[in-house]
């Protein structure tokens, strides 16, 4: 189970409009949050998710180093990407923006949809991650555990 939290902050940059983070309710990561993500109005209408990393200067220019990285498919994100995106509209998209929802979303992993809920109330669906078929072992490497 993943929960997904949104702090607002309207001090920030023009066009953020929220930070979110993903707490983990099961699994291994139990217990912890992923933080770093935020959510963007775009110039053209429309909201953009960008996904946690780090800033660093290499003779003065500024890079970032992505902190959540796909392991072999490019487009391992938009899961959580399209997940944050339907909990924020789920969340604020009320009369003038206004939150409409008065607890944090729940977002509950299927291999087809992803179901959006406030609590026990589901809310909606949306389309679910494009599973990859895992790699097979290597002999000698560290074996990988699937937390969830």
């Amino acid at each position: 189970m993943l929960t997904i939290k949104f702090v607002t902050d309207t001090g920030g940059p023009a066009g953020k409009l929220a930070d979110a983070e993903v707490h983990f309710g099961a699994g291994l990561l139990a217990g912890l949050k992923l933080v770093g993500f935020a959510v963007w109005e775009r110039r053209n209408g429309g909201r953009n998710v960008t996904m946690p990393a780090r800033t660093y200067a290499v003779n003065g220019e500024r890079r970032s180093y992505a902190l959540l990285r796909p392991v072999a498919d490019s487009l391992a994100q938009e899961p959580i990407r399209r997940a944050i995106l339907a909990a924020y509209a789920d969340a604020y998209d009320g009369p003038a923006g206004q939150p409409v929802a008065p607890a944090p979303v729940d977002v509950d992993p299927a291999p087809d949809r992803l179901t959006v809920s406030y609590g026990s109330t589901v809310i909606g669906t949306v389309p679910g991650p494009v599973v990859a078929p895992a790699p097979a072992p290597v002999a000698g490497l560290a074996a990988t555990v699937d937390p969830f």
